[in-house]
């Protein structure tokens, strides 16, 4: 008996030492080795929260100083979403550090700072683990969240799906779904007499799953249209979970958490019965059949050993393309129409370039090319909002950026919206939408090149960047070559985070036919 309440009583000091080391000493430890180099930022106010009470209460204070009505499109909403970084930036600096929880987390808002991270060709810099853990359900430990061999294993897998000859030669399915919406759309406008309100995003969701889905897994979105009903699901709860790093928060019984998990399982049954349909069919060569040769050889390298199952690598890389091949492209089509709708001499400007552009009234991929308004437009909307909201990196090791020690278990974070509405990069209209800043290249428009971001950077950038801005320019073109449009009185601008940044009372619009 005295031997079990030993052992017992062991196990509980074991346990609480784990706890206070990896809860209070650990991220107190690197919160000092920071200030010890002269990096400021709010002192925590909780043991288990950190800073999460300072960031809750600083944006209640936001809705009594922020206009509610505006005359035009306001895009400073980075002062509405994160008040604390814009706050923290001005107390302590373009580097400061906070904490969510346990994460201790450096904010970097120096665009020469940023450069050095981006030139930084060290493995010692991965994605923070709360990608694959917190956000795991969306994300598993597919090639946007996993660092070292995995990722190194998984990306040479799937980048040569997005080289820009696989790309070009998806020019045709993305014309064939744009168009087949536009039908749609032409119908409802002719039903209406020459004018129609028009409530888009779902549209624009539905089109740009259409097109991942055909170019990704051989099939129609109506195949795959209760995978990304439940991963958009499962996307809106988890942007309830205002913060990631609170201790055992994603274990607790709440009824999120019942209900992504719940909504996980749907998810990954959905995808291998997918898969198992696919099974034997070594015909296709699309990004499914790459996962499955890829997930064959999974654990059988001679360099690397690969801590992940093959079933788990499949579901998790295709859960990483349904949800950044579907919901960023949809996203910023939105913003694009929104944009051009408030800004009609661009509209304008981008229409007569697309009908120049066109061949006997047709769409074509060297058409495409010659579109240098639109693809301003586009740079100039992912500039002002880009769909990312943060560049995050941790430190893997003890690692330096410039004069900056960067402690092993810090976790990096580049606020994206900052860095691209900077006024010292980008002038003084920084935060004002004028797409001839992109006139003569990225180079031009910013002082620092690197401070332009919206596809990631590094290593790291965005694997489908090609794939998306040819899908971008594809729809965008075909709209303006088709219609005209206007603001409606019903929509309201009010950008909101659900992992990416999107308007949250949707996109109404007034079109007609040119």
């Amino acid at each position: 008996m005295e031997a079990l309440l030993s052992a017992i009583l062991g196990v509980i000091i074991v346990v609480t030492v784990y706890i206070y080391v990896k809860l209070v000493s650990q991220p107190k430890s690197l919160r000092l080795m920071l200030q010890t180099q002269g990096i400021g930022g709010p002192p925590p106010c909780s043991t288990l929260l950190g800073n999460i009470p300072q960031i809750i209460q600083l944006k209640s204070l936001i809705p009594a100083n922020y206009p509610s009505e505006q005359v035009k499109l306001h895009h400073d909403w980075p002062l509405i979403l994160f008040p604390h970084l814009v706050r923290w930036q001005i107390l302590y600096g373009p580097v400061f550090t906070y904490s969510t929880g346990r994460m201790q987390i450096l904010c970097i808002t120096d665009p020469n700072v940023v450069k050095e991270i981006i030139l930084c060709s060290s493995i010692d810099l991965g994605k923070p683990s709360y990608l694959s853990k917190e956000r795991g359900p969306l994300l598993g430990q597919g090639v946007i969240s996993s660092s070292g061999s995995l990722w190194s294993y998984q990306r040479k897998i799937i980048a040569p799906e997005f080289f820009p000859n696989k790309v070009k030669g998806m020019f045709g399915l993305m014309v064939e779904s744009t168009t087949s919406m536009l039908s749609s759309w032409e119908d409802r406008v002719s039903k209406s007499g020459g004018t129609v309100e028009m409530t888009v995003e779902e549209d624009l969701r539905s089109l740009s799953a259409d097109i991942i889905s055909k170019a990704a897994f051989g099939s129609s979105y109506s195949q795959g249209k209760d995978i990304f009903s439940k991963l958009r699901e499962i996307q809106k709860l988890m942007s309830q979970t205002l913060h990631v790093g609170i201790p055992f928060s994603r274990y607790m019984p709440t009824k999120n958490n019942r209900e992504v998990k719940r909504l996980e399982k749907q998810v990954n049954l959905m995808i291998l019965r997918v898969v198992k349909e696919r099974m034997g069919a070594e015909s296709e060569t699309d990004f499914l059949q790459k996962i499955l040769e890829g997930a064959r050889k999974c654990g059988v390298q001679d360099d690397i050993t690969l801590k992940i199952d093959e079933e788990k690598l499949i579901v998790d890389n295709c859960k990483n393309i349904y949800f950044a091949g579907q919901e960023t492209t949809a996203t910023t089509v939105a913003w694009s129409l929104i944009l051009l709708a408030a800004y009609p001499d661009w509209q304008i400007q981008a229409r007569a370039e697309v009908l120049k552009a066109f061949e006997n009234g047709i769409l074509t991929a060297n058409g495409l090319r010659n579109m240098k308004v639109l693809t301003m437009i586009i740079q100039e909307t992912l500039r002002l909002y880009p769909p990312a909201v943060f560049a995050v990196r941790t430190a893997l090791q003890d690692a330096r950026l410039k004069d900056i020690q960067v402690p092993k278990g810090v976790d990096i974070q580049v606020p994206i919206s900052l860095l691209h509405q900077n006024t010292d990069l980008w002038g003084p209209d920084a935060k004002e939408f004028n797409p001839e800043r992109f006139a003569k290249g990225i180079g031009a428009a910013c002082k620092i090149p690197q401070g332009y971001i919206p596809f990631g950077f590094g290593a790291r950038t965005c694997l489908g960047q090609n794939f998306a801005m040819m899908e971008l320019k594809v729809i965008l073109s075909l709209i303006l070559s088709k219609f005209s449009f206007s603001l409606s009185p019903a929509y309201q601008h009010s950008p909101a985070f659900r992992l990416v940044i999107e308007p949250e009372h949707g996109v109404q619009l007034l079109l007609k036919r040119v």
